[in-house]
C-alpha cells in the first residue's frame, strides 16, 4: 500500500497542476504552510447549467441518505423487538452512513451551488479528520457485525453469553475509540507536512492522498508508513470477515430446513453486500494503477465509496430483512395515523 501510494504522489512532487486543473486567476504558490488560507477542490462541472445538475443530483442523494438512515435509527431505536445485538450494531452503522455523507455531500453541494471552489484550511482539517473517523469506524464496525453473524449462527447456544449488552457496547466504543485516535493521528502528521505547491487538490473533498501530492518535503513518507500500516490492519480486518463467512455458509448449507437456510441467509447477505460495495471502491481507488489514475477519475471513484454506500446500505438491509421492513411499517402507519 505505501509503495502504491509513494508512486503516486512521488511523480508529481517536481510538477506544478496543469493549467485545466485551476484557473491562472485562482493559482496559488504556497512557500509554506503558515501562508496557506485555503484549499481549491476539485469541481464536478465548469458550466453553469452542469453545476446545478450535480447540485440537484447530490441533494436527491443526501436527501434520500439522510431519509433511510434516520428511519432505520428511529425503528430500532422505538422497537423493542428490534433492541438486539445485530440490530444495535445496525444503529452504529447507520449513525456512521449518516456522519460520512454529511461531511462531504454538503459542501460539494454549497460549491456548486454558489459557483465556488473554496474550502477553508481549518475545515480541510475538520473534514478530512471526520471523514477519515467515520470511514475507519464503519469498518470496524462492519468487522464486529460479521463476527455477530458468525457467533449467532455457528455458535448459537453461546451468543447471550459472547455478545450481551455489554460485550456490545463495549466493541462498539473500541471501533469509535480506534477510529478516533487513528483519523487524528492521520490528520494531524497530514497537516504537519510543509505544502509549497498549488492550493488546488485533485478530489471534490479533503482526503490524504491529494493532499500529499501537495507537499514540498520528503516527509509524507512518513505519512505513507502510516497508511500502510493503516491499511495492512484493514485487510487483516477483511481476512477476517472472509474467514466468518466462509464459516458461515458451511454451517447454513447444513441447516436441514429450508426456511431456516432462508432466513440464515437473509441476514448475512445485507451485511456481506455492504461489505462488498465498501471494501471494492475503497480497494479499487487506493490500489489502482497510477498509470490510469486522472483527476475525474479518482473523483467518480470517491463518490463511489463516499456518496454511494450511505445512500444505499439502508435499502440492501430492508430489502431482505423481513424484521426490520415490519418495524419500518409500524413506524409510518404510526407516523401517518398520529398526523391524522
Amino acid at each position: 500500500m505505501a509503495l502504491i501510494l509513494l508512486r503516486e504522489v512521488s511523480p508529481n512532487l517536481s510538477l506544478s497542476f496543469p493549467s485545466w486543473t485551476v484557473p491562472h486567476a485562482q493559482r496559488q504558490q504556497m512557500s509554506n504552510t503558515s501562508s496557506i488560507t485555503h484549499f481549491l477542490l476539485l469541481a464536478f462541472a465548469d458550466t453553469r447549467e452542469l453545476q446545478l445538475l450535480h447540485f440537484w443530483l447530490f441533494l436527491g442523494i443526501y436527501l434520500a441518505a439522510l431519509l433511510g438512515n434516520g428511519l432505520i435509527i428511529t425503528a430500532i431505536a422505538c422497537d423493542h423487538r428490534l433492541h438486539t445485538p445485530m440490530y444495535f450494531f445496525l444503529l452504529n452503522l447507520s449513525v456512521l452512513d449518516l456522519g460520512c455523507i454529511s461531511t462531504t455531500v454538503p459542501k460539494s453541494m454549497a460549491n456548486s451551488l454558489w459557483d465556488t471552489r473554496a474550502i477553508s484550511y481549518l475545515g480541510c482539517a475538520a473534514q478530512l479528520f471526520l471523514f477519515a473517523f467515520l470511514v475507519i469506524a464503519e469498518y470496524s464496525l462492519l468487522t464486529i457485525m460479521a463476527y455477530d453473524r458468525y457467533v449467532a449462527i455457528c455458535q448459537p447456544l453461546h451468543y447471550g453469553t459472547l455478545l450481551d449488552s455489554k460485550a456490545c457496547a463495549n466493541m462498539a466504543a473500541a471501533a469509535w475509540g480506534t477510529a478516533f485516535l487513528n483519523s487524528l493521528i492521520h490528520t494531524i502528521n497530514t497537516f504537519s507536512l510543509p505544502l509549497c505547491k498549488c492550493n488546488a487538490m485533485d478530489q471534490f473533498f479533503c482526503e490524504i492522498p491529494p493532499l500529499l501530492k501537495l507537499s514540498c518535503s520528503h516527509s509524507y513518507l512518513s505519512e505513507i508508513g502510516l497508511l500502510g500500516f493503516s491499511f495492512s490492519l484493514h485487510i487483516l480486518c477483511f481476512i477476517f470477515i472472509v474467514v466468518s463467512y466462509v464459516q458461515i455458509f458451511r454451517a447454513v448449507l447444513r441447516i436441514p430446513s429450508e426456511q431456516g437456510r432462508h432466513k440464515a441467509f437473509s441476514t448475512c447477505i445485507p451485511h456481506l453486500a455492504v461489505v462488498s460495495l465498501f471494501a471494492s471502491t475503497g480497494i479499487f481507488s487506493y490500489l489502482k494503477s497510477p498509470s490510469i489514475s486522472s483527476p475525474y477519475l479518482d473523483m467518480v471513484v470517491a463518490v463511489l465509496y463516499s456518496v454511494v454506500p450511505p445512500a444505499v446500505n439502508p435499502l440492501i438491509y430492508s430489502m431482505r430483512n423481513k424484521e426490520l421492513k415490519d418495524a419500518l411499517k409500524n413506524l409510518i402507519r404510526e407516523v401517518v395515523f398520529q398526523q391524522k
